[in-house]
């Protein structure tokens, strides 16, 4: 089964649809690059994707070792390059509830992030800049 179907509706805007579970996801072009911006841009969601991914996989480590980080955020911010135009670095900026991690959960959690299925597939020219806020 496919993954997903993708349409093209027409200025520069894309619909996604997740095929196991119907959502949708709209992406527009950015308006550096001829778009509206009315929504995320592909290099958005690839952005995005690390820092979901890494929640989830600090999320499966948590449930494993007993500790919760219910209320986790994650800031990104995409940086762009020229020439060619691409996703050069992506700021990843964790900040978790006051929970008084010890220094081993600590650890497990910034590992678990480090291990996420999306770091290890985005190439290693791009910069990934992770700070962890406790």
């Amino acid at each position: 089964m496919a993954t997903s179907k993708i349409t093209y509706n027409g200025g520069l805007r894309t619909s996604s649809v997740h095929e196991r579970s119907g959502n949708e996801i709209i992406t527009d072009a950015p308006v550096d690059n001829k778009g509206q911006g009315q929504a995320f841009s592909p290099t958005d969601l690839m952005a995005t994707s690390l820092g979901n991914c890494m929640l989830t996989i600090i999320g499966i480590a948590a449930q494993e070792h007993g500790f919760n980080i219910d209320g986790a955020t994650c800031e990104i911010t995409k940086v762009m390059a020229e020439n060619p135009r691409r996703v050069s670095e992506i700021v990843v900026n964790f900040q978790f509830p006051a929970n008084d991690y010890t220094d081993k959960v600590k650890t497990i959690i910034e590992r678990s992030a480090h291990t996420c299925p999306v770091a290890h597939s985005i190439h290693p020219d791009i910069v990934k800049n992770v700070t962890f806020n406790y």
